[in-house]
């Protein structure tokens, strides 16, 4: 059955990101050991169950002697460039397939890549979707199998025509689970500008 309708993630198939970056930082602002108790505040700040001030205040508890600005600044340090060639291709490819965007992602670091990029680029970004869909308005994450089928029952997707992108296998198997076809992207290995060889296969 021929694909009409490409489900996206963010972090590494667009933007670029260097996970260790966050924990390196935070440790130079004296955080002893990444923990478990941190991985929770993750994913509820993820889900939208806490607020970016309690977040902020609770990650500044485990670094006592950083301010908050520093805190930010280390948080933020995952997210690296966007390539403008990515950009362009998703343009394109916009123009040929219904797009959506589905990002584990929390409120900091969309607003710092909108405010890093600027207005212009932010916005001819989200345009190239039917729908942005981010983990923190929706109370859910990948890979719950209810954020995949929240999407698809929202707008009367196909699983059988829709792909799903992601570099994390977690998400893929997720994915998997509803129906939706995939391309688990190998980070290092492969880019999303090769998709239209991978709809071909």
């Amino acid at each position: 059955m021929k694909i009409d309708t490409i489900l996206f993630d963010f972090g590494d198939v667009f933007i670029n990101l260097d996970k260790q970056a966050t924990p390196l930082a935070l440790k130079k602002l004296g955080l002893i050991e990444w923990t478990l108790e941190i991985d929770l505040l993750n994913f509820n700040f993820e889900k939208g169950l806490i607020s970016k001030s309690d977040f902020l205040i609770n990650l500044n508890k485990l670094v006592p002697n950083a301010n908050q600005n520093q805190i930010l600044e280390a948080w933020n340090s995952v997210l690296l460039d966007f390539p403008m060639y990515r950009l362009e291709f998703l343009q394109k490819l916009s123009k040929e397939y219904k797009l959506f965007l589905l990002s584990n992602t929390d409120s900091i670091h969309i607003n710092h890549f909108r405010e890093r990029n600027g207005e212009e680029f932010y916005n001819c970004f989200y345009n190239c979707f039917e729908k942005v869909y981010f983990s923190y308005d929706l109370g859910m994450r990948k890979p719950d199998e209810a954020i995949f089928q929240f999407v698809i029952t929202e707008n009367n997707l196909i699983p059988e025509k829709t792909l799903f992108v992601d570099d994390n296998i977690d998400n893929i198997e997720g994915a998997k689970k509803t129906g939706l076809q995939v391309w688990h992207l190998q980070k290092g290995k492969e880019d999303v500008v090769a998709l239209k060889q991978k709809l071909l296969i």
